[in-house]
């Protein structure tokens, strides 16, 4: 259930609407000017795997797929994963990071990071993050919006399993949330992920997500 509501309230002139012209920037105008914001319920769930012998893999698509690390830390491409893929679910905690909060999150030696690509582009990425534990977390995990529903989000998260299987851990979690896509939940479980705790809070959000950058305006994920 959600609530719509607004933390502040400035008159907009009309006669701004002519000036600015374009709607994008007219809707950024008024959700700045208006605060729209919504308060919303969200389930967060919490997911393990203990053993590698539990992976269910899913069937590799038939098409030029490939999933490359990394390995060279380039701040300016992590950014553009983490914005292409999550600013359809309100992925904002790392948005307002400097440069050199990027550059120094990439170089970390516990971070790994892989892409998938599909016919030279990327579709989609995770980032596995070691613990102590050992553990690995895959931290981050999805795909571009324009590759969902085409096979490729269990095939990459069967490769994202088997690279933090690789790295010698005793445990391997990952979570989810209510504002993550459809089939994510579903997907975890599919491929041998198991349910170990489930959270509710209520969080306060934009009225709609960001995006890939401002005034995109880019469908949803299916």
């Amino acid at each position: 259930m959600t609530a719509l509501t607004r933390s502040c309230s400035i008159n907009l002139s009309v006669n701004l609407i002519p000036i600015l012209g374009h709607e994008a920037l007219i809707t950024s105008v008024v959700r700045a000017f208006f605060c729209m914001s919504r308060t919303i319920d969200v389930t967060v769930t919490y997911l393990e795997m203990r053993e590698p012998g539990a992976l269910i893999p899913a069937v590799r698509p038939e098409n030029d797929y490939t999933v490359a690390r990394m390995d060279e830390p380039v701040p300016e491409y992590a950014r553009f994963l983490y914005t292409a893929v999550g600013g359809s679910w309100y992925w904002t905690d790392r948005l307002r990071w400097s440069y050199a909060e990027w550059q120094s999150h990439v170089a970390r030696p516990e971070i790994h990071t892989w892409v998938g690509y599909v016919n030279g582009a990327p579709f989609g990425y995770f980032e596995l993050q070691d613990e102590p534990g050992p553990e690995v977390q895959i931290q981050a995990f999805g795909l571009l919006p324009q590759f969902i529903g085409r096979g490729l989000g269990g095939a990459l998260l069967t490769d994202a399993i088997r690279h933090a299987w690789l790295r010698g851990p005793r445990r391997l979690w990952v979570h989810t949330c209510t504002l993550d896509g459809a089939h994510a939940l579903n997907n975890y479980r599919a491929r041998g992920l198991r349910v170990y705790k489930e959270e509710s809070t209520r969080q306060e959000l934009d009225d709609s997500p960001p995006g890939p950058w401002p005034g995109a305006r880019a469908p949803l994920g299916r």
